[in-house]
C-alpha cells in the first residue's frame, strides 16, 4: 500500500499555499509601503504645538505657536512638544492595527 504524505496526498495543495501566502506577504509589504507614505498630525496645549510623523514613524513637522514660547517656561513647550509628538506616533500605531490586527 502506498504512503500517504501529510498534506492528504492532494497533489499541489502544498505549492498553493506556498503561493497563497507569497500573495499574504506582498499584500502586507504593499500595505505597510502605502502606511509609511502618510503622515499623521496631533496637536498640543489647544493647538499651541503640532507635531507631523510619518507612518515610517519618521518625524517631518513641528509648529510651535508664538504665543507657547515663555523663555521662563521652556519645561511647558518641552511637554507640549512631547505630547504632539506622542500623539501623532499613536494615531500611527493606530492606523498600523487597524490596517494589520495585529499581524506585525
Amino acid at each position: 500500500m502506498a504512503k500517504r504524505s501529510n498534506f492528504g496526498g492532494i497533489p499541489g495543495s502544498y505549492a498553493n499555499m506556498m503561493k497563497q501566502a507569497q500573495r499574504m506577504q506582498a499584500q502586507l509589504q504593499q500595505s505597510k509601503a502605502q502606511l509609511e507614505q502618510q503622515s499623521f498630525t496631533a496637536a498640543a496645549g489647544g493647538g499651541a504645538v503640532k507635531a507631523t510623523v510619518t507612518g515610517a514613524r519618521k518625524l517631518t513637522s513641528v509648529e510651535i505657536a508664538k504665543e507657547a514660547v515663555d523663555p521662563d517656561d521652556v519645561e511647558t513647550l518641552q511637554e507640549l512638544v512631547m505630547a504632539a509628538v506622542n500623539e501623532a506616533l499613536g494615531q500611527v500605531d493606530a492606523a498600523e492595527e487597524q490596517l494589520f490586527g495585529g499581524m506585525m
